[in-house]
């Protein structure tokens, strides 16, 4: 099927535009019910999460066009692997439950570059600042809306910038209009019907297929393991096991707009049980996403483009209607990535650029004035960018995705472990793995997708691995700048203490343990086929 447009009815679209018109209103209503007295609402929704709010905020903001289009292309063309992005994840959320919360609840910071001017002096949070922008720009916005863009695009039958300002339009009247109370709030509502759709999509599927039997016989054995051979050319084992790590402590435990839910919690206790939360619903991403591309390689194998694999699943199998739930289902989780993204800049440029350094006495009134402000210009940049990156061709979705998060999270990866785990970095080591590090991490990124792109050059290792060996690169300077850096003592700017932190209670450590258990059972039961 290459044509999406063509199998929509009438009822479709009303479904959508009905939709969308029920989400504008809950974020209207949220947002305006009770009068803000204060700029921290805006923020962090004035402390006032909860676990389910967190966990469903998590997940929602992970969901975008990367899980729910290219994870199914990737189902139909390798299978299980890709599920090593989602499940391999809970290691990384639990470290950011009982290692990081603790430390940044405990600091009472608004952002992770306010906690590491905490950590490392001002020099360090004015990098961090601007690096975590740009990181947000480049990773979330742009990326998000272009995939977006595709997807709505091929819906609705539209050119990609209609579609990529349909898509930023709604996602900034939520930020502008109501913070992070707002898109949490309406995160629940969508994700749990985006759990509905996709799961009843999977169950059609499985039972159209002949029933789960019928399932896994239909397809190459190891199209069920999770870990495959070192000479796999597309995912190898020491690929996933050495470089996700790096990825995820840099997505689960110090990127803003993953962390800023947790940052917003009621207390400790909700942090981290919503951080737990977050850890099941990864759980259903397999099913829910990467199962349907799957099927989708047993009802329709003659399919040309792997891309359209979740789409087509949609619409064969789901009756008028109920495809129009879906696709509005679909642009909502891409509302939900946005709209918590644009948040973030707002949040990072506000309260570690402009209050700290160009207006450090400004009413609360001009605080929240500069953050909407910060908010339509990060939408008009990720515009462009989006559209910039149009022009690249020949690189498939989902390992875009992956690759920049790779090439981006070695330097703040690195920062974030030894300004936790080892007392005597320093500040020079900080600043210099974040400005010198990130130009030769980024340099190298750029070099294996554009200059010369590993689809033509062989002698590049798996981007994977390549992010590892950065990190180790990176580290290694860490640890000698700070080894030998003879004034560090007298130039300690450190004012964290982390000596009296909040421990989990019962309650957390006992479902962080059967979360733990459940998911090595899934590693050994989805492998050695």
């Amino acid at each position: 099927m290459q044509d999406v447009y063509s199998f929509l009815k009438p009822i479709d679209f009303i479904v959508v535009v009905a939709y969308l018109l029920i989400i504008i209103g809950l974020g209207f209503w949220v947002s305006f019910r009770k009068k803000k007295n204060t700029g921290e609402n805006l923020f962090l929704a004035g402390h006032s999460l909860n676990w389910s709010s967190i966990g469903f905020t998590m997940w929602g903001t992970n969901v975008g066009p990367s899980m729910l289009i290219a994870s199914a292309s990737i189902g139909f063309t390798t299978g299980m692997v890709a599920g090593n992005f989602s499940w391999y994840a809970f290691l990384f959320i639990f470290l950011l439950a009982v290692v990081f919360a603790p430390r940044y609840l405990g600091a009472k910071v608004l952002t992770l570059p306010e906690f590491m001017g905490k950590r490392f002096g001002q020099s360090t949070r004015s990098i961090l600042a601007w690096y975590t922008i740009v990181t947000v720009l480049i990773s979330w916005l742009s990326l998000t809306l272009f995939a977006g863009g595709i997807l709505v695009g091929q819906i609705l039958n539209l050119p990609l910038w209609v579609s990529v300002m349909v898509l930023i339009v709604i996602s900034a009247f939520f930020t502008i209009a109501g913070g992070l109370e707002a898109i949490a709030f309406t995160n629940v509502f969508q994700m749990i019907l985006l759990i509905v759709v996709s799961l009843a999509l999977t169950v059609v599927g499985v039972i159209e297929a002949g029933g789960l039997m019928a399932v896994y016989e239909g397809v190459p054995a190891d199209y069920w393991n999770l870990l495959r051979p070192l000479d796999d050319p597309n995912y190898p084992w020491a690929a996933i096991l050495l470089g996700y790590p790096i990825m995820g402590v840099w997505f689960w435990c110090t990127d803003q707009s993953m962390v800023q839910s947790v940052l917003g919690a009621k207390s400790l206790k909700q942090g981290q049980l919503g951080a737990n939360f977050t850890g099941w619903l990864k759980i259903l991403d397999v099913p829910l996403f990467i199962l349907p591309g799957i099927i989708c390689f047993i009802l329709f194998p003659e399919l040309e483009n792997p891309d359209m694999a979740y789409m087509t699943m949609v619409t064969r199998l789901f009756p008028a209607g109920m495809t129009g739930l879906v696709m509005a289902v679909l642009i909502a989780a891409l509302v939900s990535t946005i709209d918590s993204a644009l948040n973030s800049l707002s949040t990072v440029f506000t309260m570690d650029i402009y209050v700290k350094k160009v207006k450090p006495d400004a009413t609360q009134k001009e605080i929240v004035k500069i953050g909407r402000i910060v908010t339509v210009v990060g939408a008009v940049i990720a515009v462009g960018c989006s559209l910039a990156i149009d022009s690249i061709k020949g690189l498939n979705l989902f390992d875009v995705f992956q690759s920049v998060l790779g090439f981006i999270a070695p330097p703040m990866s690195v920062v974030f472990l030894f300004g936790v785990f080892w007392k005597k970095t320093t500040t020079r080591a900080a600043n210099f793995v974040l400005t010198v590090g990130t130009a030769f991490s980024i340099g190298t990124g750029i070099m294996y997708l554009w200059v010369f792109p590993s689809a033509l050059y062989d002698f590049w290792p798996h981007f994977l691995l390549l992010s590892f060996y950065i990190f180790v690169i990176l580290s290694v300077v860490a640890f000698l700048i700070s080894y030998f850096d003879k004034n560090a003592a007298a130039k300690n700017q450190n004012i964290l203490d982390f000596s009296n932190l909040v421990k989990p209670d019962r309650t957390v450590w006992v479902l962080w343990a059967l979360l733990i258990m459940v998911m090595v059972g899934l590693y050994v039961f989805f492998n050695g086929h």
